[in-house]
This record gives C-alpha cells, structure tokens and sequence, in this order.
C-alpha cells in the first residue's frame, strides 16, 4: 500500500491563537485565559488528547468490526498531566510536553472480558496517533 500525506496549514491570528486549514476542515487552537490566551479554541496540547481519542474510536470500531463482534457504546477519557515550567523555559530539568498520558475506554459491547482485552492490545498497537505518541518520530523543523 502506498504511503497517504497528510498536511495542514496554519496561520498566527496573535501569540497564542492560530487557525488551521486542514482540507475543507478549519480549526482554531489557542491558550485559555490563565496562560494569556483568549479561550477561543483547545490548547495545542488538548488537541493532541483529542486527537488520540479520535484514533482509539476509529481503530476499535474497525478492529471490533474485523474480529466479529458489535459494539453498542464507546467512549473515552483520556488525561495528561505537564509541568508548565518545562515550556515556559522556567526549568530545565522539566519536559516540555506530558511526563504520561492514560486512555480510559468505556466500551459497551457484546464480547466477553477475555476478547475486549485482545481488543484493546490490537487497537494499540494499530492506531497511528497512539504510535506517534508512544515511539520516536523524526520531526523537523525550519525556516522555509
């Protein structure tokens, strides 16, 4: 299969608040208020909890699907927890981004316990954000 691109293009509207074009799709992503932002839109890093959320629900519905059994409810819960000293360059010693993330799944479904759990091991080790999340990816950044 070849490989599928996917891009987006993103505009500073002031210090914290950005508009991105992804397709047809436009999202805002801001600061909340107590971090100097004006609250328009999810923090860069709630997007990423969303976005691992979104992952989790199309890859257990496709794998749920595959392995036979229906599913009449998901939902997620999904928390970091960072230290803003790390970004705010007030600590050296702190990471920048989530020190951990968990994924709390709540699933309704047909199947036994034994077969959830082999569902939920196939869905990790399948859903592309929670891979970018857990592994190295090379990113680079420059100057255009």
């Amino acid at each position: 299969m070849p490989n599928a691109k996917f891009s987006v293009h993103a505009e500073s509207e002031n210090p914290t608040k950005v508009k991105i074009k992804s397709g047809k799709f436009t999202m805002i992503v801001d600061e909340p208020a107590n971090l100097g932002g004006t609250d328009d839109g999810a923090s860069p890093v709630e997007y990423v909890l969303a976005a691992l959320a979104g992952c989790l629900n199309v890859v257990g519905n496709m794998v749920a699907k595959e392995m036979g059994f229906e599913i009449r409810s998901l939902s997620f819960d999904v928390e970091g927890e960072m230290n803003p000293a790390g970004f705010m360059g007030k600590a050296k010693d702190v990471r920048p981004g989530y020190q951990e993330i968990v994924a709390k799944v709540n699933v309704d479904s047909d199947a036994d316990e034994e077969t959830l759990n082999k569902w939920l091991e196939v869905i990790e080790s399948r859903c592309p954000v929670s891979d970018n999340l857990s592994n190295a990816t090379p990113l680079k950044i420059r100057l255009k």
